[in-house]
Order: C-alpha cells, then structure tokens, then sequence
C-alpha cells in the first residue's frame, strides 16, 4: 500500500521547509518502511539548504532519528513490523572493503559521497504533487514515514525511548565516538574541542570518557560553555577574547600544544587552527564537522611533517549496524546521558522554527 502522509520538503535552496501531503510507496525487496517518531535537527541538514553539502532538489532532508517499523519488503528476515529501529545514514553492507576491514567503518554504499539522493537501486519512494522527491543519504527523516535500506537500519532495544535514542542516530555517536574511536583519546591526555554544538558536547563527553585529564572546549559563542563543563570541559575559550590566533592561546595554555584536537564546525580555518593547536610530533587532531564543498585548505606541510596525524572522522568511526544497538544498549545502561544534548521539543509542524534555533546557536 502507498502511504499518504506529512513530510517536510525542501523545494529548493535557501528556502524555509514545506510541509506538504507526500506519497510514501511500500518498499521493495530487502527495504523496510518506517514511522519516524522522533528526528533530530543536525547542521548537516542545513548544510544542504545553504550549498554547503550538496544535493540534488526537492528533497526530504533529516538523518538522525528513531522509529517503528510499519512494513517489509521481500527478503527481509532480520527486521520485521513492530519493532524499535534507528536509520542509519552510514550503511553496513558485510560485503565490501571497509566492511570488511577491521579498519574502517565508511560502506561503500553510502550516498554520502555521491550525493545521488535515490534509493540503492537509483529510484526515490516519495511522491509529491506528481514530482518525484529525493532522498537524503538513505535516511530521510523529516517526514512521517519514510523507506531505507535493509544495510540502513539498525534493530534496538524495545524499551529504549524514542525520542532520546534518536540521538544516536548521528549527533551523540558521531562525536562520543571521534574521541573513543577515532582518536583513541588515552587516560591524562588533554584535549581541544573547537565547537559546542550536540555533536561538540558529545566529543566532550568522549574524552571525559576516555579519562581525558584536562578537555578545553572552544567556542565563539559563551553562552554555550556552562553545559559543557556540566558534561567535563575543564577550561573553556572564546577566540573573540585574544587578539592572537587561537592556536597560539591553546599551546601557550598547555605548554607543548594538546594531545588530541577536535573540528567539529565544518569550517576551514578552524581546521587549520585545530592541526596547529596539537603536539607538533605525536599530536593527533581529528575532522568531525562536515567540510564545506568546494573549499580547498592550504596549511604548511611542516606541521604533518614533524609527525602530527590529521584525521576525519564519519559517524564516529563506529561500524553502524553492529554498532548502534550497542550504543541504545549503553545508554540503558546509563553508561552516557543523553537529556544535556536535546534543549527543544518540538511538534513536527514547528521545523522551521527548530531550523531558526539551531542556526542562532541555541
């Protein structure tokens, strides 16, 4: 059965989202339907509104959710209706390279890089006023129900609450993990975090994990750094208060430069300062914020030369299917929190207004 349905559409760049009826088709072999019940608001949404991230229009943009499953398609025996799942916007095929390694976690199949805006076999499942509508990096969770991959989708914990758990469909595992498995943040190291959005807190969140002994979260915005040392930052540091580059404020404050550095803007000059600002033989410092496309970064070679390591980081480096029914399990567990990340609720309806709050840092 077609499902009619509410979905936000983004008709075209730099324009506020339309709530509009959608057709949703039932899915095809080895796809799954799901009602979303709860979605986040991630920057990376709105990276595809401004051109930062591009893809093609109109669009159902959102990535980073929780839902139920409302239907099958042929060949599914691992998910079935009823049960408690989380897309997942990196796939995990089994079968290609990265799968494969031990060493990475970025599928093949992922659309991240390619920007298709289809389903795997290049078709879309929305409709919208006879138009056909794109999806977003296999996900698409700015609507009532949307369709994904089987390799998409991860099965959780029955009892885990939707509207917190979504959270590990991007913003927490992204951040948690680029401190715990990207950088491999050790006990007593100190570490820079440059941007204290959700994903921001949630590098924080990594390293006090770790056993991080001094984490130095850095933001042009003050108001932020209360919650983040609620959640571990020790020291915290607004580039507008020096009249140097941050970097030099970072290694005058640590002696020699951190030993782990964090960008989680998206913004090539804070990348930079993020390399600069790590130990100049064995620092490390990790690429978490989506790069804005058609930037180029120009850096001295002398920094990687003295043996510093850069880095990037997708979706925390967690291998996701295998990955996220852990994490929701972890959170049960209460071994993290995930309440200080969400600051707004929502009626699906108000997306623009959610939109207008994340873009003026609140």
């Amino acid at each position: 059965q077609v499902i009619k349905c509410k979905a936000a559409v983004m008709w075209e760049a730099n324009k506020p989202f339309s709530i509009e009826d959608v057709e949703v088709a039932p899915p095809k072999a080895h796809e799954i339907r799901i009602k979303i019940v709860a979605t986040g608001i991630c920057r990376s949404d709105d990276h595809v509104i401004t051109g930062g991230l591009v893809m093609p229009f109109p669009i159902i943009l959102g990535h980073e959710a929780a839902g139920v499953v409302e239907s099958v398609g042929q060949g599914v025996t691992s998910i079935k209706p009823g049960d408690k799942v989380i897309p997942l916007f990196v796939p995990q095929c089994g079968e290609c390279k990265t799968c494969l390694s031990t060493k990475g976690n970025l599928c093949s199949k992922n659309d991240i890089s390619s920007g298709a805006g289809t389903m795997p076999d290049g078709t879309t499942r929305f409709t919208c006023k006879g138009k056909a509508i794109h999806h977003f990096i296999g996900t698409s969770t700015f609507t009532e129900y949307t369709v994904v991959h089987e390799t998409a989708v991860a099965k959780i914990d029955s009892a885990a609450p939707l509207e917190k758990v979504c959270l590990i469909g991007c913003g927490f595992s992204t951040g948690y993990g680029a401190a715990v498995q990207t950088a491999k943040v050790e006990p007593g190291s100190t570490c820079a975090v440059f941007g204290l959005g959700g994903v921001g807190l949630s590098v924080v969140m990594g390293c006090k994990a770790a056993g991080a002994s001094r984490i130095i979260a850095v933001d042009i915005n003050s108001d932020k750094f209360a919650k983040a040392k609620e959640l571990g930052a020790t020291d915290c540091v607004n580039p507008k208060d020096f009249k140097k580059p941050i970097q030099e404020v970072l290694i005058e404050m640590t002696g020699h430069g951190v030993d782990y550095s964090f960008e989680v803007i998206g913004r090539t000059e804070t990348m930079a300062a993020a390399l600069a600002c790590c130990q100049y033989n064995y620092g490390v410092s990790v690429i978490v914020g989506v790069p804005p496309a058609a930037q180029k970064i120009t850096f001295d070679p002398l920094l990687l030369f003295t043996g510093r390591t850069w880095k990037g980081s997708v979706f925390g480096g967690w291998k996701s299917k295998d990955s996220v029914p852990k994490l929701v399990a972890d959170y049960m567990k209460k071994k993290f929190v995930l309440d200080p990340l969400i600051t707004h609720t929502l009626p699906f309806t108000k997306i623009n207004e959610g939109f207008d709050l994340l873009r003026t840092g609140k």
